[in-house]
């Protein structure tokens, strides 16, 4: 079996055309190295995007209480919004001349969103793993639009601000009213407050 297994990776490998983590030339006026620097931020954050999209269909199917309907019915709005930012992320690393990240166990090996428990989850855990997968995309996000924009690559400027940032903050918006009076954002408040004060007592 694992020799099996051995001559199937071997096939896998010497089928590409291009390996993952480089870029091929492209008459785009950008040097090698921005477009590498990009796609593999990009790829980053693209994984990051399927992650938290994946994240909103779970919690879309398994959502209960009495604010089942609107949540589920926001989560797969969110859901849908995330994958489009896939796509475009996606073809952006392919337009730069990269290999977009696309296999789920890829995905699981490059993100940087843990891991949500396979079970049921009420849904002030739900929102609350949301918010923070949104944080941590938005503040990569933000560092690699600046990046763009000091090495000239306004094409992922451009859509990491207009298309991934933008779409982001605005679900963290709704997330953020449904979490409104929760009891565990008051309490990581809470914690949070607490350990500056130990830090700095």
């Amino acid at each position: 079996m694992k020799q099996n297994h051995s001559k199937e990776t071997d096939l896998a490998t010497q089928t590409e055309i291009q390996k993952y983590g480089t870029v091929t030339n492209r008459p785009l006026s950008l040097d090698h190295k921005v477009r590498l620097a990009s796609a593999d931020g990009l790829n980053q954050i693209l994984a990051d995007t399927m992650t938290l999209r994946d994240m909103y269909k779970k919690h879309h199917w398994q959502v209960s209480g009495p604010t089942f309907y609107q949540l589920h019915l926001l989560y797969d709005k969110h859901y849908g919004e995330q994958a489009e930012i896939v796509d475009a992320l996606a073809e952006r690393v392919q337009t730069l001349g990269g290999v977009a990240i696309a296999m789920a166990h890829d995905v699981v090996e490059t993100t940087r969103i843990a891991r949500v428990p396979r079970g049921r989850e009420d849904v002030t855990m739900q929102l609350f793993r949301l918010l923070q997968a949104h944080e941590l995309i938005i503040d990569e996000t933000r560092q690699l639009a600046k990046s763009a924009v000091a090495s000239g690559d306004d094409g992922t400027n451009d859509l990491l601000v207009s298309d991934v940032l933008r779409v982001n903050e605005f679900q963290v918006w709704f997330v953020s009213e449904q979490m409104a009076g929760a009891g565990i954002a008051d309490q990581q408040e809470g914690a949070a407050a607490h350990s500056v004060v130990v830090a700095h007592g």
